[in-house]
């Protein structure tokens, strides 16, 4: 039987993040169904006999911004031209569209050779971040508070997201948010994980407020280890993350084809996740 190309089944979607969670990348739990969420048309899969051999996403957010993650061929049959041809599949969904996607070391020169050019490194940092003054006015995320955040959200990513967000501010994942007398200030998520916790997104207007919020999320998290992918360009964070007892390991680089988006990268202090932006 020829190899067919079609969009992912939400079941599908689960078994690709269940690939991810085998590629070591250690994805959230229920991962699958707020990706889903984002973009349902957004997921492509090649099958050989009737059985999945690569997927990627390519979930569009409107008309002017997609993002390309969770590319993945099964071990046992790369070398094929899966892979290949669900990112062929993946990137003429998307068009014209800006389009992001944050790459491996080992990939930066083959992304390149298709027209993505790096944009900033992004550094993952693990730990238990001890020590982190939290702050009064960080609290909870309510049933109040997504329309706020909404708004604030626009402002840190390159596209607005209602229907991911929606579903990635329920529990069990921990959202909390900083609001005071001038409205939203940033917001900050947690997740359990395979191994531990990833916090993403966390955007905030200072370094000061992300820190607390950083504080706070660790204060709910079971004293397990906390992951958060922080841009290289946020250096002061970065050592604060440090002298708090998180270390620095994996890293991707945020790559764009077609321009740049215009959010504003000083309010990004943690991606939300490397699979979707």
């Amino acid at each position: 039987m020829p190899r067919t190309i079609r969009t992912l089944t939400a079941s599908e979607v689960e078994m690709l993040v269940d690939w991810a969670a085998g590629e070591g990348w250690n994805p959230g739990v229920g991962d699958a169904a707020a990706f889903w969420a984002a973009d349902p048309e957004g997921f492509v899969g090649a099958f050989d006999d009737g059985e999945m051999v690569a997927g990627v996403s390519a979930v569009a957010y409107g008309a002017g911004f997609g993002f390309i993650g969770l590319y993945i061929c099964r071990p046992d049959r790369r070398g094929e031209g899966h892979g290949r041809a669900v990112w062929d599949a993946g990137m003429a969904r998307l068009g014209n569209r800006i389009i992001g996607l944050d790459g491996v070391a080992e990939q930066r020169a083959n992304y390149r050779r298709k027209g993505f050019v790096a944009a900033y490194e992004t550094v993952r940092y693990s730990g238990r971040a001890v020590g982190l003054a939290g702050a009064s006015d960080v609290l909870p995320v309510t049933a109040a508070s997504p329309a706020g955040i909404l708004a604030y959200d626009r402002r840190c990513f390159p596209a607005p997201r209602e229907a991911f967000l929606r579903e990635w501010l329920q529990p069990p994942r921990i959202a909390l948010v900083s609001a005071g007398p001038a409205g939203i200030a940033g917001y900050g998520v947690a997740r359990r994980c395979r191994e531990g916790f990833k916090i993403g997104p966390l955007f905030a207007e200072d370094m000061d407020i992300a820190l607390a919020l950083v504080a706070g999320l660790a204060g709910k998290t079971e004293d397990e280890a906390l992951h958060i992918d922080v841009p290289a360009t946020q250096v002061e964070f970065t050592a604060m993350l440090q002298a708090a007892g998180m270390v620095p390991g994996f890293t991707t680089t945020r790559m764009y084809k077609g321009g740049k988006p215009g959010n504003a990268p000083s309010k990004v202090f943690g991606i939300t996740t490397l699979e979707l932006g």
